[in-house]
């Protein structure tokens, strides 16, 4: 299978970070850039401050829709306005949603060749980043958090470039995943549905293994709302 996508992308990096609370973090303090230079780890002059929960393999790249912005400015969530990086986003686009994307699925960017590997996990610092308590549970709900990749090629991306969608390995799209996985419900077909993706992130797989040998799901709070953080 082969697509490409016509964007209108915009690219971020940044090392910088600040307090939110009692925690530290990178996310206000992303920067435009006119090319990325990514490699297996990540981008290149970008920095997680939290590397056991963001960063890594699995998440070396975060993709998240400029029109989710507008979705949250109507449901008057910001102070302000706000728009692109303030997510901490690497790269920005109109026109690619979770609707769109698959996971497991192999695109082409710039010289990079990118995996879709889990959406985004939201947790407590989006209420603190945007003085909104419940942020991270209503993006959670409404599924729309931007999703992660691995890099099978590492290169270069400038803003020019096109996403091209080399190879679709699943039938779950990111909004099917996120619908699944954040289920309030037990749902063993759909884990184990899910757990057969090729690409899917190794944390999500221990997540949904433990589900189905517990027969329960874990307790969100310590992410959503920081308890026991």
């Amino acid at each position: 299978m082969s697509a490409t996508f016509i964007t209108k992308s915009a690219l971020y990096r940044g090392t910088d970070s600040s307090q939110l609370g009692q925690v530290s973090s990178g996310i206000a303090h992303k920067q435009r850039a006119a090319v990325l230079q990514v490699t297996a780890q990540g981008i290149v002059g970008d920095a997680q401050v939290d590397t056991r929960h963001h960063g890594g393999p699995d998440r070396a790249v975060h993709h998240f829709p400029r029109e989710h912005y507008g979705e949250y400015r109507r449901r008057d969530m910001f102070r302000g306005f706000v728009d692109a990086p303030a997510m901490g986003e690497n790269i920005s686009t109109v026109g690619l949603t979770e609707e769109t994307l698959h996971i497991g699925d192999i695109l082409s960017f710039g010289s990079t060749v990118l995996q879709v590997t889990q959406p985004r996990s939201p947790c407590f610092k989006l209420d603190l980043r945007f003085a909104y308590p419940g942020f991270a549970l209503v993006m959670q709900t409404l599924g729309k958090s931007g999703w992660f990749y691995r890099v099978l090629t590492p290169g270069e991306i400038t803003e020019t470039d096109t996403l091209q969608l080399k190879e679709r390995l699943s039938d779950i799209s990111v909004a099917d995943a996120m619908q699944c996985y954040f289920a309030a419900e037990f749902h063993e077909t759909g884990y184990r549905r899910l757990l057969a993706c090729p690409g899917l992130a190794q944390s999500w797989r221990n997540s949904l293994e433990k589900r189905l040998a517990s027969g329960k799901i874990e307790d969100w709070r310590p992410r959503l709302m920081g308890q026991g953080q």
